[in-house]
């Protein structure tokens, strides 16, 4: 004997513009007037408005984003042209930017540079080719103008068309700097980021002045130049280890950022050396595990998140309105005390 089968679901059928119109007694025009909040919607009283909105939801119209985006020569996507994915740094700032662009409805495209210039002019093509309306870059050093509305987190050439998010480095630098010169700290070693970061070259002049105000020292023995890009503690841990090799005398280090702060530690650590007892360390950026370290992170907090939701409200701000792009957007670092930092020990 059979068994009873199951009616198979019918597949659901789309809710068309004109289906709502119907449900309502209204041209289709009028409907998407409403639906697109059209200048013409203006006109409509707000009843009707209502009674659109509320049959849209009750038949559960979705817009054809494809037929719109043809109709309107839109694709309400942006570029998001980043170093790494998953980097500590990058993804509070992909954070902030996907936070924002999603009450806005649109997308974003993402493509890794890992700093080559020749991938990344093939990959800016590539998402010119999906129709992207715009950019946004993460620690990218750009070489020239983009043909679309750029903003630059971490950028400073100045181009047409461009927008450089940036921190006030020199603050960045005082407040780290003043906070080991307060403790007593009198020979202090440097971690320099690579050339190819974005951040570097502006950091380390800042740092320099800094240090010529406050009259601190910046020995060559004690500066080591990180040259390699990781995106985890390695990045710090064989230049700590240099340092220690030159067996020049420190009692503090300003790393460059948080993960290469955190490799030294490690490496100090290692060498029997007790963090901060031993050695104070300042780390950069003020990453999500920094506080959770043990020792704790002291680090310059930047606004990661902050820094992107800015970028993402500033390029649709230029793409929707047409606004004159700012050339530079400054935004202020705070020094975050904690428990890799002490009083020197007599």
């Amino acid at each position: 004997m059979a068994k009873d089968r199951k009616p198979r679901p019918k597949h659901a059928t789309a809710i068309t513009l004109k289906r709502v119109a119907d449900h309502v007694g209204l041209t289709p025009g009028t409907v998407s007037s409403v639906l697109n909040d059209a200048p013409s919607s203006r006109s409509i009283p707000q009843r009707t408005k209502n009674r659109i909105l509320a049959a849209a939801r009750e038949l559960n119209y979705r817009p054809n984003f494809f037929a719109q985006s043809l109709r309107k020569k839109r694709t309400y996507t942006i570029g998001l042209i980043v170093e790494e994915i998953g980097d500590a740094y990058g993804s509070m700032i992909i954070s902030g930017i996907e936070q924002y662009l999603r009450t806005k409805n649109f997308f974003f495209l993402t493509v890794v540079h890992r700093h080559d210039p020749e991938l990344l002019d093939r990959y800016a093509q590539i998402l010119m080719e999906r129709g992207v309306e715009g950019f946004i870059t993460i620690d990218m050093q750009l070489r020239e103008a983009p043909s679309l509305p750029t903003v630059a987190v971490a950028g400073h050439k100045t181009f047409p068309g461009v927008t450089n998010i940036v921190l006030d480095h020199h603050h960045a630098a005082y407040v780290a700097l003043q906070h080991l010169v307060d403790l007593g700290h009198k020979r202090i070693a440097f971690m320099k980021g690579a050339s190819f970061s974005s951040d570097s070259e502006d950091r380390w002049k800042a740092i320099c002045a800094v240090a010529k105000d406050l009259k601190i020292e910046i020995d060559p023995d004690l500066t080591v130049q990180i040259d390699i890009d990781d995106a985890t503690p390695q990045l710090g841990y064989p230049f700590a280890k240099q340092l220690l090799e030159r067996r020049a005398p420190f009692t503090a280090l300003f790393a460059y950022n948080d993960i290469s702060a955190l490799g030294a530690i490690r490496a100090f650590q290692e060498a029997g050396l007790r963090v901060p007892q031993d050695v104070s360390i300042v780390g950069f950026d003020d990453i999500q595990g920094a506080a959770y370290n043990t020792p704790s992170l002291t680090t310059v907090r930047q606004p990661l998140t902050r820094m992107g939701t800015i970028a993402a409200q500033t390029l649709l701000d230029r793409i929707e309105n047409g606004r004159d792009e700012p050339r530079e957007i400054a935004l202020e670092p705070e020094l975050v005390i904690r428990e890799s930092t002490t009083r020197r020990q007599p």
